[in-house]
């Protein structure tokens, strides 16, 4: 019976822990996606000197999404890749 009851504890508590990580990752996700809009509508206006201090922030924020395993590394070098096209086509 014991050990029956250290399942569920351990369960609950794996539960919490996944609630907590899907809850961190949804917010971390969604300021990066802001983040790179942000990025793409200042390289739409024109702005070359703001879009580089967002280019700067972006790609920093693109390496710690894939170091903490919320984007592929390979998507996090695509993503790196068309943001430096799109400020250098400016």
């Amino acid at each position: 019976m014991a050990n029956e009851k250290k399942k569920l504890d351990s369960a609950q508590k794996r539960v919490i822990t996944s609630k907590t990580k899907n809850l961190r990752n949804r917010m971390f996700k969604s300021a990066f996606k802001t983040l790179i809009k942000k990025f793409e509508s200042t390289v739409a206006s024109g702005d070359k000197e703001a879009a580089t201090a967002i280019y700067a922030l972006v790609v920093k924020k693109t390496d710690q999404a894939a170091a903490k395993g919320i984007i592929h590394v390979n998507n996090a070098a695509r993503k790196k890749s068309r943001f430096t096209t799109m400020l250098n086509a400016m």
